[in-house]
């Protein structure tokens, strides 16, 4: 099939440059190329926004790829497909002519198709006596083929930018998490500092995040979380710091005046001795007589 010439919209479709463009570049496709049709539409759907393609017009390309023969596209087979709108429509899920008509209109100024317009409007084959299509009227493929490794490198591109998305809202989620729990922390326990203070600086830095930020966004709300994360955190550590140096002074003290080992031994002697020359004849007699009580030894060998 050959399709080298410029082909105009039928009806009142006006032409555009962007159509030539389109026609342009598929003109331009290398020869032998071929791509996995669905490998392509995989692509394309991934790099919608980008393209300015529509959620139903990647419906109708889908209906579109299903019309092509094999799984590759190539120019062997050619690339132009002709389904009615009938058969289009019962494709893609029932939708309206009017609906078919306007994504139809939008994959074309996307350049992911191309119109190729018979003089009537038809869409239509012409096979020649070994079968072979000769001449197609319908919908060219071959835009699909040509910017295939565009398609490819947006896809690629949008994958790493959803990736570095994900990775500074999680960073963004443990930030907010552990400011808000170290400063209820430090409240509980009473630890000086100038929270208030902070609190003020962790909702201002909030309230500039939009319901839906972008990488640019997310990251430098990142960063000025991650300020004041240090800040709350280096305060609560230097006044856990400031404790254990209290405590192991404090414990350095008690455990000096309790190192003589002779002092138990000698307070159980003078314990017996100031019984014996304080207490009376009676007392010692009616020793007997008093509660049972643990004494020791010095006394009792007294």
């Amino acid at each position: 099939m050959e399709h080298a010439m410029t082909t105009t919209p039928f009806g009142r479709r006006p032409m555009t440059l962007a159509m030539l463009s389109a026609q342009k570049a598929a003109r331009a496709v290398p020869e032998g190329a071929r791509a996995n049709k669905w490998k392509l539409f995989h692509n394309v759907r991934a790099a919608r926004a980008a393209l300015g393609a529509s959620d139903r017009g990647l419906a109708i390309l889908n209906a579109l790829l299903t019309f092509y023969p094999e799984n590759e596209l190539s120019a062997e087979t050619g690339f132009v497909v002709w389904p009615s709108n009938e058969q289009l429509i019962a494709r893609a899920n029932g939708i309206s002519p009017a609906t078919l008509r306007r994504h139809l209109a939008v994959l074309v100024d996307c350049g992911l198709i191309i119109r190729r317009d018979s003089p009537n409007g038809k869409r239509f084959a012409r096979k020649g006596r070994g079968g072979q299509v000769e001449q197609a009227y319908g919908f060219d493929l071959s835009p699909l083929v040509a910017r295939a490794q565009e398609f490819a490198a947006l896809a690629e591109t949008i994958a790493a930018e959803r990736q570095a998305l994900k990775c500074a809202r999680e960073r963004l989620t443990l930030l907010r998490r552990d400011i808000v729990k170290m400063i209820e922390a430090a409240l509980d326990e009473g630890v000086p500092g100038d929270w208030a203070k902070m609190s003020q600086v962790y909702r201002a830095i909030i309230d500039r995040l939009p319901r839906m930020p972008d990488v640019t966004t997310a990251e430098d709300i990142c960063d000025a979380l991650s300020l004041l994360h240090e800040e709350v955190r280096d305060t609560l550590e230097f006044h856990v710091n400031s404790e254990n140096m209290n405590a192991n002074e404090s414990h350095s003290a008690r455990h000096k005046q309790n190192s003589n080992p002779e002092s138990q031994f000698e307070s159980e002697y003078g314990f017996g001795e100031k019984t014996e020359a304080s207490g009376s004849a009676a007392e010692t007699d009616n020793l007997h007589t008093l509660p049972k009580r643990e004494l020791p030894l010095a006394l009792v060998l007294d």
